[in-house]
């Protein structure tokens, strides 16, 4: 499978500024790229960061003006799946900003009494679904998942949110990734859950909206507050455009029953 993506960003920055960007893919991919920074028609040239994941953080400082940030990258093949780390396992089932499993324990463990391993994934996965509704700005930045659980709506990332924390809650190590999606539509930056089960990663879309064996990874985290695509760290920037794209040369079909990994 042969996949290109591409993220374009406007800002406008009305003070000197530290950003971080999130939007190039994972090492894990070995992606081909470009990245091209302007900042009052001068290139910038970022500083990148890469956790443990692969995941890649570009940090740049910048002065007042229009920043534009323009990223391609085309990928060949599958990704290895990320192998299991005893610490990542015991991190991923902690509470955490956006995923509040220690709130969310008696709703979980009175939905899914009795299940586990597989067919506890998509139990979680499809009751998720089923009670959410997929609402383009129907959520804050602010909004976890008990709070998605409450408006029965929101994004893809808050339908992530819970599928993790219910997970969480049940002792099953989940985490949040951020993907680029070929078939996503609208397109934009995704959000997928992950949960360790039989030693390797699983993808969980409970949005159905793209097919998961066709998403690229970005970020690995906790939750949102780990993943995001642009952070403001000092100064003020307002974000003016965001065009995102990702095509695959096949989408292959989705069966939510089979246990997929991000690759």
């Amino acid at each position: 499978m042969h996949r290109d993506m591409t993220a374009r960003l406007v800002l406008d920055v009305t003070s000197p500024a530290r950003l971080v960007l999130e939007i190039a893919v994972s090492h894990r991919h070995d992606p081909v790229e470009e990245l091209s920074i302007l900042s009052g028609g001068r290139a910038v040239v970022p500083r990148e960061v890469v956790d443990p994941h692969g995941s890649r953080l570009h940090v740049l400082d910048v002065q007042p003006g229009q920043l534009t940030v323009d990223y391609r990258a085309s990928v060949t093949g599958r990704a290895e799946p990320e192998p299991g780390d005893p610490s990542d396992e015991l991190l991923y089932l902690r509470p955490s900003r956006y995923c509040e499993s220690d709130t969310l324990a008696p709703t979980a463990r009175a939905e899914f009494v009795g299940l586990a391993g597989v067919e506890l994934l998509g139990a979680v996965s499809s009751w998720v679904g089923t009670r959410l509704a997929y609402a383009p700005g129907s959520s804050l930045p602010t909004d976890g998942a008990v709070r998605t659980l409450l408006a029965r709506r929101g994004v893809c990332r808050d339908f992530a949110h819970l599928v993790v924390a219910l997970l969480r809650a049940l002792d099953v190590p989940a985490r949040l990734a951020a993907v680029y999606a070929p078939g996503l539509d609208p397109m934009d930056f995704h959000a997928v859950a992950e949960a360790y089960v039989e030693g390797q990663w699983r993808v969980l879309d409970a949005t159905t909206l793209a097919p998961r064996s066709s998403l690229v990874r970005i970020a690995t985290g906790r939750d949102a507050s780990d993943t995001a695509f642009l952070s403001v760290h000092r100064g003020t920037a307002t974000l003016r455009e965001l065009q995102v794209s990702a095509v695959a040369d096949t989408l292959p079909d989705d069966d939510v029953r089979e246990l997929v990994s991000i690759g």
